[in-house]
């Protein structure tokens, strides 16, 4: 079987354990599309779930502070809360996979209200309140809850710049608030003065004093627990990732076995095998006479012609449990009992050989309708061992049926033009599917023996002719 954009069916094989992995080493994989779906899913579900807990957490918070501020101030900081809604609708407006800088401008706004905030005293409020009492009694775990809804949405790069703005931010809001006279000068002076001799209680109680030790302390343990998130993120990413290659692995396989056999390789752990010989059909596919229609319409219709051809016959062959070997131009290899046998391979062959002269049959209807050139399709089918494996070499393995039985099939194929037949199969398809009574029941008409080119023994053959002239 060939390849697909670079990734052999042997490498399907490989467990996931494979992917080596070092902690918060570049995740950046080559793009493919069931990883950007991956992507733009998780990252749409994050912003969605972080902006519910946004607005779930906000307004429990909205309803604390109406127990906490019982007088009309409470009206500063519950706009001040609609505005932090605002802001999480916002980002889940403009948020998307990849570098936004709209969502980079939301989270450094919604850090640097949350700053001014937490540093700026109410202006509603009756009560004189000096920044340094502000800004040093209890307030910087509401970082955490933007710090927690990030977690949810963002990668962990991101997480890692919330906690460096956080603590720039929280800095810089202690030496301007350092910087900031004194609003109850009377105040701080009786306290000094009575607790002169109490030194460590005077500067926990001294409303101009903020020490910079707890500052400290606050945002490295901020940084500290962005970072353990970070590292769960990081994790999180890597499943996704995961998660992506295999739904990739599956719709590679999907290209090449039916899906109920996809299913049943994906549940094992080396699902083609080892090298091995089996019974197996051979089927060989190909257009009768294409190269001369192919010079007689545009490369973009010859084109068109052959996506349609195969994309009809690949139902053909997955409809009936086939394997899809190869396309081969004009034509395909298909084979039935691989990557497993079952008693009713032969049977499958041959119906799916009928079902693909079926349709040939209703899209040459449409074809001529439309004006264009009826196809002749010609099928040869054979049946015995094979050996089944990997060749090539260790940079590029291809997953092969190889055999005479491969070779008998595309001869028979081949013979179908001065036969005058659709369809030509081997005494061996037909005895495994169920021997004369299935001929006479499909309409297969004994040919005898027949020589093979290249062998010395004959095959006897059965057929389903063209019509009478």
């Amino acid at each position: 079987m060939a390849d697909i954009k670079g990734i052999s069916m042997a490498d399907l094989s490989a467990p996931a354990s494979a992917l080596k992995l070092r902690p918060f080493q570049d995740d950046t994989l080559p793009s493919n599309k069931f990883l950007d779906e991956a992507l733009a899913i998780n990252k749409r579900e994050g912003l969605v779930l972080a902006v519910k807990a946004r607005f779930v957490s906000l307004s429990i918070i909205g309803v604390l502070l109406i127990y906490l501020v019982q007088d009309i101030s409470v009206i500063y900081y519950e706009v001040l809360i609609f505005g932090f809604m605002l802001i999480g609708w916002a980002q889940l407006k403009v948020g998307r996979v990849g570098h936004s800088k709209a969502e980079l401008f939301l989270m450094f706004f919604d850090l640097a209200l949350m700053t001014i905030v937490l540093l700026v005293p109410n202006p509603l409020s009756d009560e004189v309140w000096s920044v340094a009492m502000q800004y040093k009694y209890g307030n910087f775990p509401y970082f955490y809850i933007l710090l927690a809804g990030a977690t949810l949405a963002y990668s962990w790069r991101t997480l890692f710049a919330v906690a460096t703005w956080t603590s720039a931010m929280w800095m810089i809001g202690y030496f301007w608030a350092i910087s900031k006279s004194d609003a109850i000068p009377q105040v701080t002076e009786k306290i000094r003065i009575y607790l002169a001799d109490h030194p460590e209680l005077l500067q926990f109680l001294d409303p101009d004093y903020i020490p910079i030790e707890a500052r400290i302390q606050e945002v490295v343990v901020f940084s500290v627990v962005a970072g353990m998130l970070a590292l769960n993120s990081w994790r999180s990413k890597r499943l996704l990732i995961r998660q992506a290659e295999a739904a990739r692995e599956r719709a590679n396989l999907a290209r090449h076995f039916a899906p109920t056999i996809v299913d049943h390789l994906a549940g094992r752990d080396h699902p083609l095998g080892d090298v091995r010989a089996q019974s197996v059909v051979v089927m060989f596919v190909d257009i009768v006479g294409f190269t001369k229609m192919a010079e007689q319409i545009s490369p973009d219709q010859v084109i068109a012609v052959l996506r349609e051809f195969h994309s009809r016959m690949e139902t053909c062959v997955f409809d009936h449990g086939g394997t899809l070997d190869k396309f081969l131009g004009d034509g395909l290899m298909a084979t039935f009992g691989t990557p497993e046998t079952t008693p009713q391979d032969a049977a499958h062959a041959l119906d799916c050989a009928l079902a693909m002269q079926q349709t040939m049959t209703d899209w040459n209807v449409v074809r001529t309708q439309m004006g264009q050139q009826p196809i002749r399709l010609s099928v040869g089918l054979h049946y015995g061992e094979v050996i089944l494996g990997d060749i090539g070499s260790e940079r590029r393995l291809e997953y092969a049926v190889l055999g005479d039985v491969v070779n008998v099939a595309s001869r028979l194929e081949s013979m179908s033009r001065e036969m005058n037949a659709k369809i030509v199969i081997s005494d061996q398809v037909l005895e495994a599917a169920g021997g004369q009574t299935v001929a006479k029941h499909k309409g297969l008409t004994a040919r005898g023996p027949q020589p093979i080119r290249g062998r010395e023994e004959t095959v006897s053959v059965w057929t389903q002719d063209l019509p009478a002239a």
